[in-house]
């Protein structure tokens, strides 16, 4: 390899006791020129150095008679002669043939960066190898997509490339190479790169790539792409209110002119002209639904190319539900009602009647009959579109039921006959529903304000609190709810109440004893304080 030292060994084949040998350096025109001779004398090589040419650094002969070369360069290709005396008459020579090796340095390419036609009938240049300072002159290849193009010398119609070697000063060889080929609507996507394969020792190869390019290409348009872009629907329905995007792509390069029309009428109503192939329609409107094309202005394509392309731009659209009764609807208990729900729309909508996210029905017409108060509430009319999502509208009513209240109490505990006792503590729970709301009112002082129940449906309630007496058991509590549409009432019970218990007549005794006893002590004591005074003691 260039920029290593070669060894040139030169044995005399036999036994002599004395002999002579000479390096020689052949020229190309044959000349020889002695460059060092040595002589054996005795056991030891006599070297000497005649002539070096000028190479720098000089050839040096060492202690066994070989030639070295240090720093082989390109120059030193040549063909050194080694010249054997041994005795008067014996002499004998061979010859090496040194060749030195350079590694090209990195590979250049230079693609054409101009705009190929593919209309044209001739092969156009596509890119320029370089391959600098090897040796010996290396080989170039062209690939496209990975694959060997197999292109000859000889100019053509379909690809040629052609080569050019220079010697440099150094005596390094750099390689170049120039491809030509016809180009296809195919190459738009191709990419291509060459290859450059050099010699190295001991018939090893090595294999230096270009990075790999890419070609831009002219050519015209065969076929039109017109779509609607997001937010659409698998069938192309719009929501009325969105920004609507309109895309347009020829398969032509460079990119052709686009024109976007509307018809009316069989009229074209250009919209919008431009390069990129883009139409955005701000918050489309109903009466924007209709036929919109899109034509491509390539004036290289064929004759027969379809360049236009339309479609049916449709905007779904839902007004507000109407319904046949106002915000509240107000009817008499056990009767029955319809309400009607309208709704102007296209596609045309689906209806749907819910209360409290149950489902009741499908269609315009809700129908209630036997209407009771688990019937009030407030009910929704849903209007969707399965073909459009997203695009719903709701409107709601809510279901007053009149009527005369109804009564509902917290059983009390315990509830078994007898169980109550004089003086238990009981808490009271009355409930009612109607409308209008009705007013609880109970027998006995002390119920609390009537207030919105838990769970609703229109429920409230009120409590009591007191203490379980005789008189109690014998009349019972009652709670009574009313409103314009008449009264209802409850009586709580408490069957037989038990009185005082034996236990808590012997606790009054004892303690009844407890403070006699006291008392007689006291007196006890007064006595003793005052036993100097007659009579005191007796009393």
């Amino acid at each position: 390899m260039r920029g290593k030292s070669a060894t040139l060994n030169c044995t005399a084949l036999g036994m002599h006791d004395h002999f002579a040998l000479e390096w020689f350096l052949a020229d190309r025109s044959g000349a020889r020129h002695r460059l060092a001779s040595a002589e054996l004398q005795g056991s030891e090589l006599q070297v000497r150095m005649h002539d070096s040419r000028g190479r720098s650094p000089p050839y040096q002969l060492d202690s066994q008679g070989r030639l070295v070369l240090a720093d082989a360069q390109v120059g030193d290709e040549r063909d050194y002669v080694c010249v054997v005396q041994a005795g008067a008459a014996d002499t004998a020579e061979a010859t090496t043939q040194l060749r030195v090796f350079a590694k090209p340095e990195a590979t250049e390419v230079s693609p054409n960066k101009g705009i190929l036609s593919v209309m044209d009938d001739s092969a156009q240049e596509i890119a320029t190898c370089n391959s600098p300072n090897g040796n010996p002159a290396p080989q170039i290849t062209w690939y496209r997509n990975g694959q060997l193009l197999e292109v000859p010398l000889e100019v053509n119609s379909e690809g040629y490339m052609t080569t050019r070697t220079v010697r440099e000063a150094s005596g390094l060889l750099s390689l170049t190479s120039t491809l030509y080929l016809r180009l296809r609507k195919a190459d738009r996507d191709a990419s291509f790169h060459c290859s450059v394969s050099h010699r190295l020792p001991a018939g090893r190869q090595g294999r230096l790539d270009s990075p790999v390019f890419r070609l831009t290409l002219h050519y015209p348009t065969e076929h039109v792409q017109f779509w609607v872009g997001s937010p659409a629907t698998t069938e192309g329905w719009v929501r009325e209110g969105d920004s609507v995007q309109l895309f347009c792509r020829g398969d032509g390069s460079p990119s052709p002119e686009y024109t976007f029309f509307r018809l009316q009428a069989e009229q074209e109503d250009v919209l919008k002209t431009d390069l990129q192939g883009n139409l955005t329609l701000e918050g489309v409107q109903r009466a924007q639904s209709g036929t919109y094309g899109c034509r491509v202005e390539d004036y290289d394509a064929a004759e027969d190319a379809e360049l236009s392309q339309t479609l049916e731009l449709r905007v779904a659209y839902l007004d507000p539900l109407e319904l046949s009764t106002g915000e509240e609807l107000l009817v008499f208990l056990n009767s029955s009602a319809a309400v009607n729900c309208s709704v102007q729309g296209l596609p045309t909508p689906a209806l749907r009647w819910t209360k409290d996210s149950i489902p009741l029905g499908d269609g315009p017409t809700l129908s209630l009959s036997k209407i009771t108060f688990d019937s009030a509430g407030t009910y929704l009319c849903e209007a969707s579109m399965p073909r459009v999502p997203l695009l719903s509208r709701t409107r709601s009513f809510k279901l007053l039921v009149q009527g005369r209240p109804e009564v509902r109490p917290e059983e009390t505990q315990p509830q078994g006959e007898g169980s109550w006792r004089e003086g238990d503590e009981v808490r009271l729970i009355c409930f009612a529903r109607g409308y209008p709301e009705p007013k609880l009112s109970w027998s006995q002082l002390g119920g609390s304000p009537a207030e919105p129940a838990p769970g609703g449906q229109g429920w409230v309630s009120s409590s009591l609190t007191l203490k379980v007496t005789s008189a109690l058991s014998r009349d019972g509590v009652s709670c009574e709810a009313s409103n314009a549409h008449g009264n209802a009432r409850h009586v709580f019970h408490f069957g037989a109440v038990a009185p005082q218990t034996a236990q808590a007549g012997v606790a009054v005794m004892a303690v009844a004893v407890s403070v006699g006893l006291l008392l007689l002590v006291v007196a006890a004591f007064y006595c003793m304080r005052r036993k100097g005074r007659s009579g005191c003691c007796q009393r």
